[in-house]
C-alpha cells in the first residue's frame, strides 16, 4: 500500500509553549496584486540544518524533532487554526476509540499522552483528543535565524492580510506519514469546501519561503488536521482501520456521505519559537 506523505513537519521545540493564538477576523476587501521585492541578501542565509537525517529523541523516543535545536534557530510554522465544533466531537469519538483499541501506540497530537489511557473515559477522550486547537499547515515547519523573523512575518502579512472568510469542510479520515517515516498521523482531510482557497494561501506562503531560501511545501498539498500520532511507520495497519470505517459509513450513508465537520476560516498564524504572529491582524503573542 502506497504510503501517504504528511504535509507538515514536527513543530516540537524546547522553547515552545502551548499558548493559543488570538483569532482575528480577516478583512473582506479583495487583495491587490502585489509583487514582493526580494529581501536583503543577508536574510537569505538560512540555517544549514534543514536536512532530515538529524533527529532528537526524548521520553523513550515518543517525541521526535524534525531538526536539532541550535542556538539562534527558531522553528517557523505557518498555519490556519481549526477547532472542531462541539456537536461533532461525540460523532468522531467512537472511531477514535476503535482505532486506539486496534492500533496500539497512538498518542494525542502534539503531546505525549497515549490515547489508550483515555479509552475508559469517553468524556476525557473527547476533551483531550478533540477539544483542542488543531491546525492546517500552509508551509513546512523549518528553522530560521533570528534576523530573518521580521522579514518573513512582514512579507506573509503583505501577501495574506486581505482575505475573505470562507468555510472549510473536513470530509474523510486519512493516514499520513512524515518524510522520514518516523511518525504516522491519524488525520481528517479537507477535500471539498475551502480547498481552493487553502491552496492559494499555500502558494502565497511558498513565495515568501522561496524569497528566504526556505524549502517550499509539497507539490500536491493535501490540507488536513492531525488528530493523533504514533512513532514510526504504522500506516498500513492504521490505513486498514480507516478504510474499513469509511466503507462502513459509505454503505450506511454516514459521516462520509457529508462533511464530517465544517469550520470558518478566520485567521492565519505564523508561529516562531514560542511567539505567535497573527498574519491577518496586528495582535501578536
Amino acid at each position: 500500500m502506497e504510503t501517504l506523505i504528511a504535509s507538515y513537519g514536527d513543530t516540537s521545540s524546547d522553547s515552545e509553549s502551548d499558548s493559543r493564538p488570538a483569532i482575528v477576523v480577516a478583512d473582506n476587501r479583495s487583495s491587490p496584486a502585489t509583487t514582493l521585492p526580494p529581501p536583503p541578501i543577508d536574510l537569505l542565509n538560512s540555517p544549514k540544518t534543514l536536512g532530515t537525517s538529524d533527529y532528537l529523541e526524548r521520553n523513550n523516543g515518543s517525541r521526535i524533532r524534525s531538526f536539532p535545536h541550535i542556538e539562534g534557530n527558531f522553528a517557523l510554522h505557518v498555519y490556519i487554526p481549526v477547532f472542531i465544533p462541539s456537536e461533532r466531537k461525540k460523532e468522531l469519538a467512537p472511531f477514535l476509540k476503535k482505532a486506539t483499541s486496534l492500533v496500539r501506540g497512538l498518542h494525542v497530537v502534539d503531546i505525549d499522552v497515549p490515547l489508550l489511557m483515555l479509552l475508559k473515559d469517553e468524556e476525557k477522550l473527547v476533551q483531550a483528543a478533540l477539544g483542542r486547537e488543531f491546525h492546517i499547515s500552509l508551509g513546512r515547519t523549518v528553522p530560521i535565524r533570528v534576523h530573518q523573523i521580521d522579514s518573513v512575518v512582514s512579507m506573509l502579512r503583505q501577501k495574506l492580510q486581505f482575505l475573505k472568510q470562507y468555510l472549510i469542510d473536513f470530509t474523510k479520515w486519512e493516514v499520513f506519514v512524515n518524510d522520514d517515516k518516523t511518525r504516522t498521523f491519524l488525520s481528517i482531510e479537507n477535500t471539498a469546501g475551502g480547498l481552493a482557497e487553502i491552496t492559494r494561501q499555500i502558494q502565497a506562503v511558498n513565495e515568501v519561503y522561496k524569497l528566504h531560501n526556505l524549502p517550499e511545501f509539497y507539490k500536491d498539498p493535501r490540507p488536513h488536521i492531525s488528530i493523533a500520532w504514533a512513532v514510526g511507520d504504522i500506516s498500513q495497519s492504521l490505513k486498514r482501520v480507516v478504510d474499513g470505517e469509511m466503507k462502513i459509513h459509505n454503505n450506511a450513508g454516514g459521516l462520509s456521505a457529508r462533511s464530517m465537520f465544517t469550520c470558518k476560516f478566520c485567521n492565519i498564524v505564523c508561529k516562531v519559537g514560542n511567539k505567535t504572529y497573527n498574519v491577518c491582524g496586528s495582535q501578536d503573542q
